[in-house]
């Protein structure tokens, strides 16, 4: 029987590395490395580079997105103060998953996955149902996932340590980074902001 083509989309080597292990048996796999909202640049490249170097020991095809920082800014900036597990991640979980079905449909792949749900700081439900949504839309299997059950998190971290890959304090996107001084004047701010629109 022949193996399934699937285009997995994801944000860095670390968290790719026991997704990737979850379906390489089974299917023929491709990576795709669209992140439009990783920043700053420098840390755009080092996962990059983490995530090449992967692919060159497993053997497996990389394509990488453009880098297109305006678009995605555009697209989030009026939720910039929402924090995580918001719509700011709707839209950038959407924006990426969107890149990523047109990218497997040029390819003529078969279906699409990411490991985004892999981070205990990511909302499952939410990536599914923008998946599931894209599935219906362009005619391709989104896989569904929630990757850091079944102790998938903890699976991965030991991956990175046996690669020794470069392992991130944040999301990606510059909002996170922020947010992740809690006394900082933009958490304070977001602070702010979600109580607002909670009230």
């Amino acid at each position: 029987m022949n193996n399934q083509s699937l285009l997995i989309h994801t944000c860095c080597a670390p968290c790719v590395s026991y997704v990737y292990e979850l379906f390489a048996d089974t299917n023929d796999v491709t990576v795709f490395y669209y992140n439009p909202n990783i920043m700053p640049r420098p840390e755009y490249d080092s996962r990059l580079s983490e995530l090449e170097r992967f692919s060159l020991n497993k053997g497996f095809p990389l394509i990488v997105g453009e880098y297109d920082v305006k678009e995605w800014v555009g697209r989030v900036r009026k939720y910039r103060f929402s924090g995580e597990r918001s719509q700011r991640c709707w839209e950038c979980y959407r924006m990426r998953l969107e890149e990523s079905f047109k990218k497997a449909a040029g390819l003529g792949l078969a279906a699409v996955t990411t490991s985004l749900s892999i981070s205990p700081h990511k909302d499952a439900a939410m990536i599914n149902r923008i998946g599931k949504e894209l599935e219906e839309k362009h005619g391709i299997r989104f896989i569904e996932g929630d990757f850091k059950k079944g102790d998938g998190y903890r699976k991965s971290a030991a991956l990175s340590r046996i690669y020794g890959f470069y392992r991130q304090n944040y999301c990606g996107c510059i909002y996170s980074k922020l947010e992740r001084d809690r006394s900082s004047a933009w958490s304070r701010k977001a602070a702010q902001f979600t109580q607002r629109i909670s009230s």
